[in-house]
């Protein structure tokens, strides 16, 4: 095997490789331009993620506001009242309440959690099929 200069490339040294063995030329800005909107993509998708997270603890504070605000109330309602019948039906009544506030809350959870993963979801799938329509009309042209 002949010796190379010593100020060739790798790069050079790939690309004389290449041509010698009739390999198709790879068009790196291309290359580089779909990495760029593959990176893209998953900062979107990231970004939606966090965002929806967001939604779910800013949520959950309310909930647990409301929450502490009605345990206050139930609290003082306690000690107005000297009826023992009339604490236990409070004390169910506000069972009941809390029971249906923790399944609506938990719903409204999980359909934020939902909503959020599927735009993080949506995101990447439309990227995906970008990128099959890009491979596609790259080998469509090299025909």
């Amino acid at each position: 095997m002949a010796r190379r200069p010593e100020t060739e490339s790798i790069l050079d040294m790939f690309s004389r490789l290449g041509s010698e063995m009739k390999l198709p030329k790879v068009d790196i800005e291309a290359v580089l331009a779909h990495n760029r909107k593959n990176l893209e993509a998953l900062e979107k998708s990231a970004k939606a993620s966090a965002a929806g997270a967001s939604s779910v603890l800013s949520r959950q504070r309310e909930v647990l506001t409301e929450t502490l605000n009605e345990i206050v109330d139930m609290a003082e309602s306690y000690r107005a009242s000297s009826n023992p019948q009339e604490l236990i039906a409070r004390q169910a009544e506000f069972a009941r309440k809390s029971f249906e506030a923790a399944v609506k809350n938990a719903g409204e959870v999980a359909d934020i959690v939902r909503k959020s993963g599927q735009e993080s979801i949506d995101i990447l799938r439309e990227r995906m099929r970008e990128s099959l329509e890009e491979i596609r009309a790259a080998v469509e042209n090299r025909k």
